[in-house]
């Protein structure tokens, strides 16, 4: 039974009810006529910290349990931030997101407020995701990983997932420790909603480590997507001398997963377990080209020193998948076109919100690009992730009706 989080009444909480700030978005929705079609939002967030008192009980360690309980959840950020504005953005600033009236109570409040801002932008399927807790990587004590993902995602499948189907996540993997991210893959797979797994990039250990092979193949072998959701540390040695927060994230969103990508294709990975899906996500499409064209360019000089590959780099990174936020279309739109032609943007492209966050994309910034076919905007805005994580069960009997009736006239 679903743990119910209390609900703190605020006289001014009819001005951040979702549907209300949403509006226009919901309208544009409905202009475009998204239910004619099916859009998966890859890259959404929930704030866990409404629900850290239920979460910390799942913790199995003690010790860690009571640090977490003790320290109100403080144990979890003991890293450098270095962020000193609020992140939410333009949706709900954070001391209000725990006032948004939730009518009824039988469902948990984030399966209530996530639907709400998901019929909003006309989106079927969400993959959400937590926000605090993807720093955990740089977190120095070991098992604080460890205990922490794993009693979220205990929590997450439990009260959220097991109970929402539109709902899915790709599950945190505490990489900091290979043996558990290992028993994260064993344990959780097949869970309702589960559909692929994590890494934020944000981290220090090498992702192509042998100590991972075992994680790869189990993976690869279960048909499961493997995620790089990107971030910023300010208090990394080459952010630190970047002194405005705008520099910090422009550049830390893309050189986490430049350089673990790079890790990733010159070591052979996608060689060794081909049949793993990777997905890089909230860093943008700018980076892609740079990198295919620069990781060629070296290795057409120097392929000795990647003796497994057995094709270019572009060739490997052309078969992976991007999420499309934050999307660089300020400015030359030829540049933009370009990009998506040498990324397959038709067949690898899924459109991602990163909602509620300040720098969110509706799916009209995928729909709305004049140099795509409706089919391509289609794929991007919904059947490329359909296919790759397996989601034809998810939609209703209405909406499946629907779409075979357009296919079947189509």
């Amino acid at each position: 039974m679903n743990v119910i989080t209390p609900i703190v009444r605020d006289p001014n909480a009819e001005k951040f009810d979702t549907k209300k700030l949403l509006e226009h978005a919901e309208q544009q929705a409905a202009d475009r006529k998204y239910e004619d079609f099916m859009i998966v939002d890859v890259d959404s967030h929930h704030y866990e910290t409404g629900s850290y008192k239920d979460i910390f009980q799942y913790i199995e360690d003690p010790i860690v349990r009571d640090q977490f309980v003790h320290t109100k959840g403080q144990t979890l950020m003991l890293r450098s931030t270095g962020g000193f504005q609020e992140m939410a953005g333009r949706i709900t600033r954070y001391e209000h997101r725990g006032t948004e009236p939730v009518p009824g109570a039988a469902r948990h409040r984030d399966i209530v407020v996530t639907l709400k801002w998901m019929d909003a932008l006309g989106v079927d399927v969400a993959c959400l995701f937590p926000t605090p807790m993807l720093g955990l990587g740089l977190n120095p004590i070991i098992e604080v990983e460890a205990q922490y993902a794993r009693a979220y995602n205990r929590w997450l499948t439990e009260h959220i997932l097991a109970e929402e189907p539109r709902i899915v996540s790709m599950l945190y993997l505490p990489m900091n420790d290979p043996a558990a991210a290992l028993r994260m893959v064993e344990d959780f797979s097949g869970r309702q909603g589960v559909v692929g797994f994590l890494v934020t990039t944000v981290r220090y250990k090498p992702l192509h480590d042998n100590a991972y092979m075992k994680l790869y193949r189990a993976l690869e072998e279960r048909g499961l997507p493997l995620a790089f959701h990107a971030a910023t540390n300010w208090g990394d040695q080459s952010m630190h001398i970047t002194n405005r927060f705008i520099a910090s994230h422009a550049l830390g969103f893309t050189w986490f997963n430049i350089v673990h990508m790079t890790n990733w294709v010159v070591n052979g990975i996608p060689e060794r377990f081909p049949g793993l899906k990777s997905v890089w996500i909230e860093s943008g499409l700018a980076w892609v080209p740079f990198l295919m064209q620069r990781l060629d360019n070296e290795y057409m000089m120097r392929s000795s020193e990647a003796p497994s590959l057995k094709r270019k780099p572009s060739d490997y990174m052309r078969e992976m998948f991007y999420t499309s936020q934050p999307m660089e279309m300020i400015g030359n739109r030829t540049m933009l076109e370009e990009t998506f032609k040498m990324i397959n943007a038709e067949t690898q492209l899924v459109y991602a919100s990163d909602y509620p966050h300040w720098d969110m994309d509706l799916p009209s910034t995928i729909y709305d690009l004049p140099f795509l076919s409706l089919q391509a905007k289609k794929n991007i805005l919904g059947e490329n992730a359909r296919k790759l994580f397996k989601l034809d069960t998810i939609l209703s009997p209405e909406k499946k009706a629907r779409l075979k009736e357009r296919a079947a006239a189509a």
